[in-house]
This record gives structure tokens, C-alpha cells and sequence, in this order.
């Protein structure tokens, strides 16, 4: 395959190559986008908004994010909240393929909440009683008539919140809801997940392998082995296991790409589309750039979040995201909401190598009005550094509204 041809095979899997809809997308767009992506990351950065709301965002353009939190918080619930790639949402038909993962919270489980179920088990199982007797709870609400706590680990997780997180990865308990500040609810999973769900037979490890990976192929388009196994964070010989098989099967093929020295795994229901019309902005918590390796391989973009990083040792931004035009990244931003104020703040934009400026300028004025306006924010302030700064503040200056 070409360099192109990844580049789109890997777009219209992901669901850029759909088209937008017409009015105001409806339950059955963001189904088609779950189909497409399998699964989406949860972020607690709030900057801009919520990382879950932003994938469905870039490709159906402004869309009501009450569906979105109907879908994984009111029955009958489509998704569910779980460790996918990271903390996901997750389509509730996945939860027996994710069971194994359950089953070994004691061993894979982060350090914290191995040693709360090893060294408390009398406080994870009466956490695990007052969320049976009175869930769904907060974990401060827990707090409150917890036992005499003997410290705390993280970042300042109280042992309350400890022995929530392990009975979470275990699946003994789940995301009810999210509150305004977006602490979870915990209940039993039986009073959360539908009752099929529940009663699911839980497949063989094996074969819950085998479906996650097919999920990760079908979603990448074109992806390298270890790109597979990274989709659902599976274990490594696990995971070759099931791209051999899905190989054998017929539903992977195996296919070089031009530049990539990995082999590569093309689905079989995977397209070539001749053309990508895509003119949006891409999180970067966004499905088709997690793996920042692929990334640079398919777009020839250097993409690291520098959310982390000290602000003096910052490149680009604090929450930078790539502009997708057409099948390249030719800009990325770094971007505030002030709300207080009603403005989209642009405190940096920067053009891609080989980008034309004065086309990207006007292609991304238009995508910060129009996510401006889903933001419900009025106006789009002129960026502050980068060197697309002056081509933008033009392109800005000569539309009037947001909208």
C-alpha cells in the first residue's frame, strides 16, 4: 500500500470519510461512530471540554452532548465506564470480552489497589457493602462513615477511594453516574449494565482476544501489531496469538506499507477511499492518534500532549490540537474555553510543514467558530503566539460571529 492509501484506509475507518449529518445528529450518528472507533478515552482535563465528548465532536460536527451521557448513563445503557484502552467508555456488549481483565485486578491492578485488597480486605469488603446497601455513592459520600483511614497514596486518593478503584477494576462495582464535578457514582454492576449484559457467559480468554483485536483492526483500518494490541492494552503474546488467528481466518491480511518497517495488518473489511473531506479538530485523547509512533508513520506529525510538561519547556501548548484537513494535519492549536468570559482563548497556532498558510488559516477560522459555538462560547479571541498566529487573527478578523 501507499503512504496514501494508509492515510485513507485509516480515516474512513475511524470514520472520517462519513458524512456529516444533515441536522442535529441524532442517536443513531453516534452509534455509527461507536461502531467505528469501538471504544472512547476518559479525561478529566476540563480546559476545553470533557476528552469523551471531543471524538464524537470531530466527526459529526456540533452535536448535543446529552446523547452522549444518555448513552452511557441512563438505561438501557449503550456504554459503560471501564479500563478499555485507558478509562474508557466502552459499548456494554464488550463487558464479558473485558471479564479477564476483571478477574485479575489482584495481580494487574495499579500497586495502590493491589496492596488496599491485600492488606485491607475488611475495609474493601465493607466499602463494597455500603455500596450494596446504599449505592449509588460518591466516594466522598463513603468517606464520610468510613472506618479510621490510615493514609493515602497517589494523588492524595484516600484508602476509601483505593478500595472503590480496585472493587471497580474488578468489576464488583460500577459507574452509575458522573456528578457535576465528574466524581463517579458507584453501584452494584447488576443495577447498572442491562440485564443481558449480566447474565452474558464470559468467553474463554482466548476468545475474548481474538474479538478485541478484531475490534483495534477494524477501527485502525491498517495498523502495525503492537497498534493492535494498544487499542485494549492486551498482553503481548496474547494479542500475536490473536492476530495469528485472525490471519489465519482471513480477516487480517498481512500488507507493507510505503516507509513503515513493521509489517502491517490490513482488515478485511477495510476502504480505500479516493478522498478525505474532513476540516476538524482532533483531541488528543482522539482514537486515531493515540499511538503517536503510527501517527508520525501515517501523517508525518510529531505529536506529543504537553499537559505534563513544565509551561518554560512547552513547544507548542498546554492543550494542543491537530487541525485534520483533508487527509493531512496541516496546523495544530493550543486552546482554552474561558466561560466565565464567553471566549474561545487561542493562545498559540502553528502551521504544519508544507501546510499553505493562508488556506489553513481560513479552513481552521471556520473550525474554531464552529466549535466555538458548540461550546456555546460567542467569540473566538485572535491567537496570542505561534507562526500561524497572524495568517489566523486575519482569517478571524474577517468573519463576523462564531456560529
Amino acid at each position: 500500500m501507499s503512504l496514501g492509501q494508509a492515510r485513507r484506509v485509516a480515516l474512513a475507518a475511524q470514520g472520517f470519510a462519513d458524512p456529516m449529518p444533515t441536522g442535529v445528529p441524532t442517536l443513531r450518528h453516534l452509534r455509527r461512530v461507536l461502531d467505528r472507533v469501538g471504544l472512547i478515552q476518559m479525561d478529566s482535563v476540563n480546559v476545553l471540554q470533557r476528552a469523551h465528548y471531543l471524538p464524537l465532536y470531530s466527526r459529526l460536527g456540533p452535536y448535543p452532548t446529552g446523547l452522549l451521557d444518555r448513552a452511557a448513563y441512563q438505561p438501557p445503557r449503550e456504554l459503560f465506564e471501564y479500563w478499555g484502552h485507558e478509562a474508557s467508555l466502552v459499548p456494554v456488549d464488550l463487558h464479558p470480552a473485558l471479564r479477564w481483565r476483571m478477574a485479575a485486578a489482584r495481580d494487574e491492578a495499579w500497586g495502590g489497589m493491589r496492596r488496599i485488597a491485600q492488606e485491607q480486605p475488611q475495609l474493601v469488603a465493607w466499602v463494597r457493602d455500603e455500596v450494596r446497601d446504599r449505592g449509588p455513592l460518591t466516594a466522598a459520600e463513603i468517606e464520610h462513615d468510613a472506618p479510621r483511614q490510615t493514609g493515602n497514596w497517589g494523588w492524595n486518593w484516600s484508602e476509601v477511594k483505593r478500595a472503590l478503584e480496585f472493587l471497580f477494576w474488578a468489576g464488583e462495582v460500577a459507574a452509575a453516574s458522573r456528578t457535576n464535578s465528574f466524581a463517579r457514582r458507584y453501584d452494584l454492576p447488576e443495577r447498572v449494565l442491562p440485564p443481558a449484559v449480566v447474565g452474558a457467559p464470559t468467553p474463554a480468554p482466548a476468545d475474548a482476544y481474538r474479538r478485541l483485536v478484531s475490534i483495534a483492526a477494524r477501527s485502525l483500518g491498517v495498523a502495525a501489531e503492537p497498534e493492535l494490541r494498544d487499542y485494549f492494552r492486551l498482553p503481548v503474546a496474547a494479542a500475536r496469538v490473536a492476530v495469528a488467528e485472525l490471519v489465519e481466518a482471513g480477516e487480517l491480511r498481512p500488507v507493507a506499507v510505503q516507509g513503515w518497517r513493521a509489517p502491517a495488518y490490513l482488515h478485511a473489511e477495510a476502504r480505500v477511499p479516493r478522498w478525505i473531506r474532513a476540516s476538524t479538530l482532533v483531541s488528543p485523547f482522539d482514537p486515531l492518534i493515540w499511538e503517536r509512533a503510527r501517527t508520525e508513520r501515517l501523517f508525518d506529525l510529531s505529536y506529543r500532549i504537553e499537559i505534563y510538561v513544565p509551561a518554560p519547556q512547552r513547544v507548542y501548548g498546554y492543550y494542543v490540537l491537530p487541525f485534520l484537513q483533508g487527509e493531512r494535519f496541516t496546523a495544530r492549536v493550543d486552546l482554552k474555553a474561558d466561560r466565565k468570559a464567553g471566549v474561545l482563548l487561542v493562545p498559540a497556532a502553528w502551521l504544519e510543514p508544507g501546510a499553505d498558510p493562508a488556506d489553513t488559516a481560513v479552513a481552521l477560522a471556520a473550525e474554531l467558530r464552529r466549535l466555538a459555538g458548540w461550546l456555546n462560547l460567542s467569540a473566538v479571541a485572535p491567537p496570542v503566539a505561534g507562526d500561524l498566529a497572524g495568517p489566523l487573527a486575519a482569517a478571524l478578523a474577517s468573519t463576523i460571529g462564531v456560529r
